[in-house]
């Protein structure tokens, strides 16, 4: 690898050269040089119009691999990542076995070696992420767990959450929970208001999330640790998240890419792309998750990536599965939805914050530093179709849409990926 990214703009606020264009060549997975000046060397792309940033990161998605391959399997979900941008991924462990051994730790992260895109392993917090018996979690720390969670279940069991706090305390581990009381939404498939009367729906209420976000800072202030909830959506949970930061206690938060581009009007036809867990709430909720991001309550945006098949999504509304894959238009959505905030200022919620919410190594746009950079264009408009599509499943609401907003490059682990056209 010996490229030239010729006047691009970086975009990394803990560099000198945040906001500035510059050439930066990358020789052998390093970054060997950043400067106004031309250089002489290797490939060179046109990067006029494009944005440089440290590598972006996914602490959300679902990769269904082991055990619902027909819906994604590691190798689509890694490909899909990389050429959205990504150069690392968390998944979660809600998987055929779970991962909740050594063995399927070591099967998520055991290609990482010669792959651009790194996959990262969240080990599960109870024995197939029933809620009921904690897992070996530190042998799966050891196998090289970076968190542990029992992903789209919320831990329900108030003694399996107060225990799992205070067994990670021995070795700094993450607790990462989607907070939802089941008992409130058992049988729902939208948020619970207006629109779901209007519809015929069962709602979810906003109360089975802000009453679990309750209990667990609760717990959390009991007990000690550190916290993560993952996908909130409501106006309550980020004003209850905000007080807790300010308290003291060590919390962080995340909300699904797609959160804030709908809400539950977007319902009205019926379409089972827009059945997602937690519900697209009310637009005073979308208003406090802006607020939330803004004011650093949400530390990160996570894609929520969820690949569903035909037969999960092709039935009456409140049969369907929930999910939307949200990797591919991750960038778009954020650009065409997330009104009000620059997107250079979002840039940090799936760059630096997640790594160091997972006590991973933070890259740098410096150097001597190991390239682990993504390309993008924010003006790039593209066609999001079912020829397009990169994942194994198809259930998004922006299929058939012109997005805008796009990457184009990513760096990482001595390799490169460009978009045809770019060298």
């Amino acid at each position: 690898m010996d490229i030239v990214l010729n006047s691009v703009e970086i975009i990394d606020k803990q560099s000198p050269f945040h906001g500035k264009q510059r050439n930066v060549h990358i020789k052998n997975g390093i970054i060997t040089a950043i400067s106004s000046r031309k250089i002489e060397a290797g490939k060179s792309v046109d990067g006029k119009g494009l944005k440089l940033s440290v590598g972006w990161f996914d602490m959300g998605a679902h990769f269904a691999d082991p055990g619902f391959e027909h819906k994604e399997n590691l190798e689509s979900g890694r490909n899909m990542a990389k050429k959205s941008g990504f150069t690392g991924v968390a998944v979660l462990p809600n998987t055929n076995p779970t991962v909740q051994t050594k063995n399927e730790v070591s099967y998520i992260t055991g290609s990482n070696r010669n792959e651009l895109t790194q996959l990262y392993a969240l080990g599960a917090v109870s024995n197939r992420t029933e809620g009921k018996e904690l897992t070996e979690m530190i042998d799966l720390h050891h196998a090289g767990a970076v968190g542990f969670t029992d992903g789209f279940n919320p831990i329900w069991h108030t003694d399996i959450l107060l225990k799992t706090l205070q067994y990670l305390q021995k070795f700094d581990g993450l607790l990462i929970n989607r907070p939802e009381d089941k008992m409130l939404t058992i049988f729902g498939s939208m948020h619970e208001g207006k629109q779901s009367i209007l519809l015929g729906l069962k709602g979810m209420p906003g109360l089975a999330e802000e009453v679990m976000v309750q209990r667990d800072l609760q717990l959390l202030a009991y007990a000690g640790g550190k916290i993560h909830f993952s996908n909130i959506s409501t106006a309550g949970s980020v004003d209850l998240i905000r007080k807790a930061k300010k308290s003291g206690l060590a919390v962080t938060c995340d909300v699904a890419v797609h959160q804030i581009a709908f809400d539950d009007k977007a319902l009205v036809n019926y379409d089972t792309n827009f059945k997602v867990n937690p519900p697209f709430r009310q637009s005073n909720d979308n208003r406090a998750l802006i607020k939330g991001l803004k004011d650093g309550t949400i530390d990160l945006i996570v894609s929520a990536h969820n690949p569903q098949d035909e037969e999960s999504k092709n039935l009456e509304f409140d049969l369907a599965d929930f999910g939307i894959i949200g990797l591919q238009t991750f960038i778009a959505v954020i650009i065409g939805h997330y009104r009000g905030i620059p997107p250079e200022d979002l840039i940090p919620s799936f760059t630096i914050k997640p790594r160091e919410i997972l006590g991973l190594p933070v890259p740098q746009i410096k150097v001597g530093e190991i390239a682990d950079l993504t390309l993008f264009d924010p003006e790039k408009k593209w066609d999001y179709s079912e020829e397009s599509n990169l994942s194994k499943s198809k259930n998004s609401p922006f299929l058939g849409q012109t997005l805008t907003g796009k990457s184009v490059g990513v760096f990482n682990n001595g390799k490169a990926y460009l978009e045809d056209g770019l060298l």
